[in-house]
């Protein structure tokens, strides 16, 4: 089973291939700027341009009660011209993605201060309804669910990334899915990003109000603030507005509206200004009490396992991603981050709750993460107006030298892993610590040397790495190093990367059981026709060319221990979105969404010239290969209501789709893949031609 073709999003929310040439608005380039103004508009570019590689990107600052700078930057592109010109545009509107979980905190904050949430209560409290298979779940507490330390493992997105489709069911159906869960980790005992979290976090905003999420956060939120350039998919406004996106970066169709179904964890939109609006909100006490913001600011990660060491880009609070950031840090200064990525749009929201400040930057393409340095960018410039200097001296690592090695670290050779990703490691009683990538083929070994601090070193002395014996009793991979993006300042890394995973003997047998399922690829029976999934199996399928010959450990598939011929679990205490996979005949249930292995592939039948695929009662896509004699073949679609069809060639990549360009007839390619889905009943006329 390759989890990274077919099966995965992939990673087509972290990088576009797009190369193209951005201008700065007139205003920036006008002379009546500051200087500094004019570098933040410059590392902002340089977030879309150089590493983001966005289609679009929009910015604002605001500063002491007011909105003092605004930007937008993008175009639409034209069949003839499939790079966008970058001028000032008015579709302004952008998905703002797990951004949207501030507001959800903020949401339960309101009723925290209203006396009826306590954050120390438990879910269950509140959520009557909620269950699951695991006893551990009356432990999940608000605050857990805030802080991503829950336990919970992690995603149950099904149907949740939509196009064009304002459908909630995703939300409404997650106390059912997690009633057949159960949890990865002691509620409490470590912080992992979980985007469940945050859903049963806005249930219980509705449960609690007595209103809809949405209408709360209007009446409590957006009103009082006046921002009028905030909604959800199932508001009513115009979604000319939003900035478009597209399937790759040598496309000019413009993809239909992306709609997320989990709104409270990451689906609303807003303008960048609507965005720095609300972030200045929470400096003050307009919004929330100065005991809310400094609740949601206080360093909550540190409540579990957590490195001792400097932070990097995480240090979660209430809703924040870091309540601690640099270089701000650094300087004295509380920088509260908040990053948003959907698989279209990416957003970063930083606040200076000192300083009044509060800066957002979203894009169309590009990464979060550089948004929130150029967001940084702007920050650092508005203070320097203000007479306020920042260092941006790039930071190093502890002062140390090569010493002696215990040699009781000479045990802690082994396998060290997450989710996705597994490296071996090898302790030698000379002081070296050899790192072998077992998913990441072709990266070369690396060999460190013991310092006196306590780390393993390169030869540049510009990462370290320590095996760190934490409370709970495993050894962890700790990593820590400075990486400088010029234009956006210094990229922190400060975490715990990986785990040691303990080993897991399984038979012979079940071992090949396993080793010939991971030749298999995987494709999902339960999405709906308007599923974003089905275009991002095209990015993932980038992704696995990408780790072809990958080495797995033994007793594992991934980070997922082997259980038996037919599951595998998770539990090694690190990581997120880490559900339960099944094997049951033909069929991968990956949680509570199934797929269908290639064993369970049939030839498309063309024999004829004509041929019916319906969909049957349980509602599952209908997915077909190409035959060998059939590649060549035109194949017309007369299309159902409430029904789409995906094409895809033989390396994955998507080659006509009814749902995305109104695609009636497409030429079969060779070793490529056909899927028909829609409600249960629906039935598709097939004709082929030479």
């Amino acid at each position: 089973m390759n989890c990274t073709f077919r099966k995965r999003l992939g990673a087509s929310a972290l990088a576009l291939t797009l190369a193209m040439s951005l201008v700065l608005p007139a205003a920036a380039a006008s002379s009546t700027l500051s200087a500094e103004r004019q570098a933040a508009d410059s590392a902002a570019v340089e977030a879309a341009q150089k590493y983001g590689l966005a289609d679009s990107i929009s910015y604002a600052l605001w500063d002491e009660g007011k909105l003092s700078y605004t930007a937008v930057l993008g175009g639409d592109k034209t069949p003839t011209n499939s790079i966008p010109t970058f001028a000032s545009t008015s579709r302004d509107l952008y998905g703002i993605g797990s951004i949207s979980k501030i507001y959800t905190t903020v949401a339960v904050m309101k009723l925290v201060e209203a006396g009826k949430i306590n954050l120390d209560s438990p879910v269950t409290a509140y959520l009557k309804n909620f269950k699951m298979a695991d006893s551990r779940y009356t432990k999940i507490t608000v605050r857990m669910l805030l802080n991503h330390s829950s336990g919970l493992a992690g995603t149950s997105l099904g149907n949740a990334f939509l196009f064009d489709d304002d459908d909630q069911q995703a939300t409404t159906d997650l106390l059912q899915r997690l009633s057949t869960q159960k949890l990865k980790a002691d509620p409490g005992a470590f912080s992992a990003y979980c985007n469940d979290g945050f859903t049963l976090a806005e249930l219980i905003v509705e449960a609690v109000s007595g209103k809809d999420f949405m209408d709360y956060v209007r009446a409590e939120i957006l009103s009082p603030l006046g921002l009028k350039s905030t909604f959800a998919p199932q508001d009513s406004f115009s979604k000319s507005l939003l900035a478009p996106t597209y399937a790759s970066a040598g496309d000019s169709r413009e993809l239909p509206t992306e709609t997320l179904g989990i709104v409270g964890a990451g689906g609303l939109y807003a303008t960048a200004s609507d965005l720095a609006s609300f972030g200045g909100a929470l400096t003050g006490t307009s919004l929330l009490s100065a005991k809310s913001t400094t609740a949601m600011a206080a360093p909550e990660y540190d409540r579990g396992i957590w490195p001792d060491e400097p932070l990097g880009l995480v240090s979660f609070g209430l809703g924040w991603d870091a309540v601690e950031f640099a270089p701000f840090a650094q300087n004295g200064i509380q920088c509260l981050v908040k990053g948003g990525d959907t698989l279209r749009y990416h957003a970063a929201l930083l606040v200076l709750p000192e300083y009044n400040m509060a800066a957002a930057v979203v894009s169309a393409g590009g990464v979060s993460v550089y948004n929130e340095l150029a967001a940084a960018q702007l920050l650092i410039s508005a203070l320097k107006e203000k007479g306020v200097e920042v260092d941006e001296t790039a930071p190093t690592l502890p002062t140390a030298t090569v010493s002696a090695m215990p040699q009781s670290l000479v045990k802690e050779s082994g396998y060290y892993g997450i989710t996705s990703q597994q490296v071996q490691i090898t302790v030698s009683t000379d002081g070296k610590l050899l790192l072998r990538q077992m998913t990441l083929a072709g990266v070369p070994d690396q060999t460190l040397t013991y310092y006196s601090d306590g780390s393993f070193r390169d030869e540049s002395n510009a990462v370290a790495v320590k095996l760190v014996k934490e409370s709970n009793g495993y050894t962890y991979l700790y990593q820590q190093n400075y990486t400088p993006l010029p234009g956006l300042g210094i990229l922190p890394t400060s975490d715990y990367l990986m785990v040691k995973m303990p080993e897991n003997s399984v038979s012979s047998e079940t071992q090949a059981t396993w080793d010939a399922l991971l030749t298999m690829n995987a494709v999902p029976l339960a999405e709906k026709y308007t599923s974003q999934l089905y275009l991002a199996l095209s990015d993932s399928s980038q992704t696995a060319a990408m780790q072809q010959g990958a080495q797995y450990v033994p007793g594992y598939v991934g980070g997922y221990r082997i259980a038996s011929p037919t599951e595998l679990v998770y539990d090694l205490p690190i990581g997120r979105d880490a559900n339960n996979m099944t094997v049951k005949g033909n069929f991968l249930w990956i949680g509570n969404a199934p797929y269908l292995m290639d064993s369970g592939l049939k030839n498309l039948f063309t024999g004829t010239g004509a041929a019916y695929s319906t969909i049957q009662s349980d509602g599952y896509a209908r997915w077909y290969t190409v035959g060998e004699k059939d590649a060549g073949k035109t194949m017309t679609v007369t299309l159902p209501e409430n029904a789409g069809f995906y094409v895809y060639d033989a390396k994955g990549s998507v080659v006509a789709s009814s749902f995305l360009w109104d695609d009636g007839s497409v030429k079969l390619p060779e070793g490529g893949l056909v899927a028909f889905m829609g409600d249960a009943g629906a039935r598709f006329h097939l004709s082929f031609a030479n």
